[in-house]
């Protein structure tokens, strides 16, 4: 059987519909509420990026420091 390989486009695009279907899951089941599990399905890229963008600008900070 051959196998299948992946580009990365392929991947980045399954870790996105991944994550926003994780967020909606665990907004569902700690809310009940459709309207909050759609905002956070919605911003779901956010919980990612906050903090990447926090870590980016500390190591730039550090980095002008040392």
């Amino acid at each position: 059987m051959a196998e299948k390989r992946l580009s990365s486009g392929e991947v980045v695009k399954t870790g996105i519909s991944f994550g926003s279907a994780l967020a909606i899951t665990i907004s569902w089941s700690a809310n009940k509420s459709i309207l909050w599990a759609m905002l956070h399905g919605l911003l779901s890229w956010i919980y990612v990026q906050f903090p990447r963008a926090r870590k980016i600008r500390w190591i730039a900070e550090t980095s002008r420091s040392a």
